[in-house]
């Protein structure tokens, strides 16, 4: 009973953190991540969001997010596969976060200088910008990166030990051959014939 319940626990653990972090990722996403100064003087501070900082962020968080989902039913095979994209999803994620968080540049707030100002070109965008301050969002989006990166190599460490998947998503015949023939067919079994696309009337 212990072991099953420190099974069920890691399971628990690795989808929960999995969906966590691709929430926080999305959130993160829409929110104002650095402000950038103008040199000309003709604006206030740009607001730059997570999305327009790092433009992988929204579409690899999503990712995360669905990554999660589908662990809760999926396989063993696919558990491993799940796993191994979260602990790449992640690293790749930490590192680009964490060049935004600690050393932002000219290229994270270009797609934001030349909307509002119509200048291109990053040497140009690069002159026009003086001064990049950083939100408190990359460190937070970063800490859900790192809980990706733990629950990535959490899944493939518990992978092989997580209950399998509810006999609804099970195509194989095989439980109805070894049916035990002690009690009377009866609307339960009715359904379970069904689901598994056999005819009850037959």
């Amino acid at each position: 009973c212990g072991v099953r319940h420190v099974r069920a626990r890691a399971r628990l653990l690795a989808v929960v953190a999995t969906i966590a972090a691709g929430a926080v990722g999305i959130i993160s996403s829409t929110q104002t991540w650095l402000v950038a100064t103008l040199s000309d003087g003709a604006q206030d501070g740009l607001l730059v969001a997570g999305a327009a900082a790092l433009p992988v962020l929204a579409p690899l968080s999503l990712a995360a997010l669905a990554l999660g989902l589908a662990l809760t039913i999926v396989g063993r095979v696919l558990r491993y596969v799940f796993g191994a994209l979260s602990l790449a999803m992640g690293g790749v994620l930490a590192v680009l976060t964490a060049q935004v968080a600690f050393s932002p540049s000219a290229s994270h707030v270009g797609s934001t200088v030349t909307e509002a100002t119509g200048i291109t070109g990053a040497d140009a965008v690069a002159a026009l910008v003086s001064e990049i301050t950083a939100t408190p969002w990359p460190a937070i989006t970063l800490v859900g990166w790192i809980v990706l990166l733990a629950a990535g190599a959490l899944t493939l460490a518990t992978a092989h030990t997580w209950r399998g998947t509810g006999r609804r998503y099970r195509t194989d015949a095989a439980p109805a051959a070894v049916a035990a023939p002690s009690r009377p067919h009866d609307a339960i079994d009715d359904w379970d014939d069904l689901s598994r696309g056999d005819d009850p009337t037959a």
